[in-house]
């Protein structure tokens, strides 16, 4: 079965729409939001964009997911290699 990354733009009214065994993550300068597997956390890869994230902006989003401190091209390579 294969994977599907979800992407849209960040808003309060999409910010609770994450299915079970996901969780959002805001990418790039222009936040856009991405759903991805929460087995991600488990790829060393990940973890490093994770620390660097707690580092740069903390963990609290104001629409409730992650920033994640990169490009949208970086982050979809990396998540292309983990899928």
């Amino acid at each position: 079965m294969g994977f599907r990354l979800h992407a849209r733009r960040a808003s309060s009214s999409v910010a609770t729409n994450v299915p079970r065994g996901y969780f959002a993550v805001y990418v790039g300068e222009n936040q856009k939001r991405f759903v991805i597997p929460l087995s991600y956390l488990n790829n060393p890869s990940f973890q490093e964009l994770l620390s660097l994230s707690e580092e740069e902006f903390g963990y609290d989003h104001p629409t409730g997911g992650l920033r994640i401190p990169c490009g949208e091209d970086v982050f979809l390579h990396l998540t292309s290699r983990l899928a």
